[in-house]
């Protein structure tokens, strides 16, 4: 019984669930618009979960764009500096 008793001493509270999920809708782009109105929770997760799924396609399309202009300036004679300049900013 002790083992259960400490297993549940460790646990998060619902308090404190309640407490992350407001920060983490507090991150979220849209969340401006929704004011004060109470979500829920699996709401905000789902939600939190789509926008990690589309800032990693963003990362990996900005990722691609990249590496095929990396690989034109040769080729096109684009400026190497001005390109390492915009990248740097």
């Amino acid at each position: 019984m002790s083992n259960r008793r400490s297993t549940n001493a460790s646990r998060i509270t619902e308090d404190e669930i309640n407490e992350l999920v407001v920060k983490l809708q507090a991150l979220l782009p849209d969340s401006s618009r929704r004011g004060s109105s109470t979500v829920p929770a699996s709401k905000i997760l789902k939600e939190t979960c789509s926008y990690i799924k589309r800032l990693h396609k963003e990362m990996d399309d900005l990722s691609e764009r990249l590496s095929q202009l990396l690989a034109s300036v040769d080729s096109n004679g684009i400026d190497a500096d001005i390109l390492r300049s915009l990248l740097q900013q």
